[in-house]
């Protein structure tokens, strides 16, 4: 029975994950999520079912319009992937529980801002205004510490990149997605998140700029490591916490 929810949890991880992309792209613009219906951005040709079928469909065309031969960015079927993973991962760690369902939404606003940032550069108000009564609900239910733990974690969180941000080194919709982060996990898990989020940024930037595939002064998004980081924590937190005091101690 379990293999069978982890193949439905997963498919759905995949179908909303298109859903996602389009959330991401078209939010930002202004655009509605509606109209007008899927279709090529260069040829303007419809998409059928055939074209709509998560990653499959990519894979089907080799990653081109089917009407046109335009490249489809490569962004699309990583969303998709990346949310059918991340919603089989959270089940496989958590089962059907609330900290599981909070795991699959935090997983969804991470698909969501990363998509938008990569995009846009911008982490748009109306997908965390969108979020934050959902996790100011759930996370009481269900954390085993202190409210305070997430009240901490919120302040810290948004406290430190907000810090960063009045040196013009971060955008004010990183500090409100840190602060909302920083409420979902906690302290200090929100501690473990930051570390991470700008060790894994630092990394991918270094390898993208000694690649010329980015400049020296280019900027780059911060939201999608803000968002690795904080799922990093809240899955595996306690445990890497837990290492780091065995080791120092």
């Amino acid at each position: 029975m379990t293999i069978f929810i982890a193949i439905y949890i997963t498919l759905l991880g995949l179908t909303l994950g298109s859903f996602f992309n389009v959330v991401g792209l078209r939010v930002p613009a202004g655009e509605s999520l509606l109209h007008p219906p899927s279709q090529c951005p260069k040829c303007g040709a419809r998409l059928k079912t055939l074209d709509l079928i998560p990653v499959v469909s990519y894979l089907l065309s080799r990653g081109k319009c089917r009407h046109c031969g335009t490249r489809v960015p490569l962004l699309y079927p990583l969303g998709e992937a990346a949310t059918g993973l991340l919603f089989l991962v959270m089940y496989l760690k958590f089962g059907i529980t609330l900290e599981g369902l909070t795991g699959a939404l935090l997983a969804s606003l991470s698909v969501i801002i990363t998509v938008s940032d990569l995009r846009y550069m911008l982490i748009p108000d109306k997908v965390l205004l969108f979020f934050v009564p959902v996790f100011l609900v759930l996370v009481p239910f269900m954390t085993e510490h202190p409210l305070g733990y997430h009240v901490l974690g919120a302040l810290s969180g948004g406290g430190v990149l907000l810090l960063l941000a009045l040196f013009g080194g971060m955008g004010m919709g990183d500090v409100k997605l840190f602060a909302l982060l920083g409420w979902i996990i906690g302290w200090p898990g929100v501690i473990l998140a930051f570390f991470i989020a700008c060790a894994f940024g630092a990394g991918v930037g270094g390898v993208l700029r000694l690649l010329g595939l980015i400049g020296r002064k280019q900027p780059v998004p911060f939201g999608p490591y803000l968002a690795f980081g904080a799922l990093i924590s809240f899955l595996f937190g306690p445990e890497i916490i837990g290492a780091y005091l065995s080791f120092i101690g």
